[in-house]
């Protein structure tokens, strides 16, 4: 059976900086791996920025996609409906749009495997839950 996970921006960036305390155990999560790894845009770009302006960090980054080691998921129109109005059902929270792509193609896809950073307190019966 085949499996996504969907892979967030802490995860990445910890997997492309060395010198990131997390870097080994992200890097030994998706040695075990056997699924596709799935990235929103809204995802990379933003984890594009966080490396810094270095063309040698941004291109590790890059570099996922271009060896098919990771799929970039572009929004669809539906999918950008769904962001904006968990965006606006969590603006007290607030849920910033990249994680919102993130449980709008976790959604999308049937999954609740996620690689985050991220501490959520308790196991969500749904997405809107994990939010």
């Amino acid at each position: 059976m085949a499996r996504e996970l969907l892979f967030d921006i802490g995860a990445f960036v910890a997997l492309v900086d060395l010198g990131v305390l997390r870097h080994a155990d992200c890097v030994a999560v998706l040695e075990k791996w056997d699924g596709a790894i799935v990235i929103t845009e809204a995802v990379a770009t933003e984890t594009l920025h966080l490396v810094g302006p270095s063309w040698d960090n941004q291109r590790v980054c890059l570099e996922f996609f271009l060896r098919g080691a990771f799929v970039l998921i572009p929004s669809s129109r539906k999918g950008l409906r769904r962001v904006a109005a968990l965006m606006e059902k969590y603006r007290d929270v607030p849920v910033d749009f990249a994680d919102a792509t993130l449980v709008t193609l976790g959604e999308e896809f049937g999954t609740e495997w996620v690689f985050t950073l991220d501490r959520l307190l308790g196991v969500p019966t749904s997405w809107e839950e994990a939010l």
